[in-house]
């Protein structure tokens, strides 16, 4: 199994040009990509290809994963999806920008959920909705609709499961929950 916390941490000056070339690209991908679903792909029934194992169905998403929230009112849907998922983004970007020690792999991890969430955000501040247009499966057992920046998160949330059931990880939680030291002869705490 790969080591993924073990590798060395990234420059800060590495950090700046990864992060702008990996949002930069995933996001005018993304975008264009976008662009031509609604040019070409709107209002158009379904495309199948490879044995209906692969499809193109333009949708509006107005909710967030799976069309969740949706149904919320305007002001509610904006508030959760735009201003929520704005901070969270600026956050982990400032993390990435400007946190210690972080290594590689969790750092392009996270990059890429940031790029598909500023994507999204595109989206949901231009048109309200989210354009979608991809869809897999095999008979019945299909995924959701979904766009680029839906890969990019998905990617990066894949590679954290790694760092989430790591041996690192569990020494982490053993930090987390320590318990007193308790003195043998008299069973009291150790300062």
């Amino acid at each position: 199994m790969m080591q993924v916390s073990s590798s060395q941490p990234i420059s800060k000056k590495e950090r700046w040009i990864w992060f702008s070339v990996t949002s930069v690209v995933m996001v005018v991908v993304d975008q264009w990509l976008k662009l031509y679903a609604i040019q070409n792909w709107k209002g158009l029934p379904p495309r199948s290809f490879f044995f209906d194992t692969f499809r193109i169905t333009y949708a509006e998403n107005h909710g967030a994963f799976l069309g969740l929230g949706g149904e919320l009112p305007d002001e509610a849907r904006f508030w959760i999806l735009v201003v929520t998922n704005g901070l969270v983004l600026l956050g982990v970007s400032a993390y990435l920008l400007f946190g210690k020690n972080i290594n590689h792999y969790v750092f392009l991890a996270f990059t890429l959920v940031v790029a598909g969430g500023i994507g999204n955000m595109i989206d949901r501040v231009r048109f309200e909705y989210v354009v979608d247009f991809f869809n897999i499966g095999i008979g019945g057992l299909r995924t959701g609709i979904f766009n680029i920046a839906d890969m990019a998160i998905t990617a990066g949330f894949f590679m954290m499961l790694p760092l989430v059931w790591s041996p690192e990880a569990e020494k982490v939680s053993e930090k987390d929950s320590v318990t007193p030291e308790v003195d043998g002869a008299s069973g009291s705490p150790v300062s």
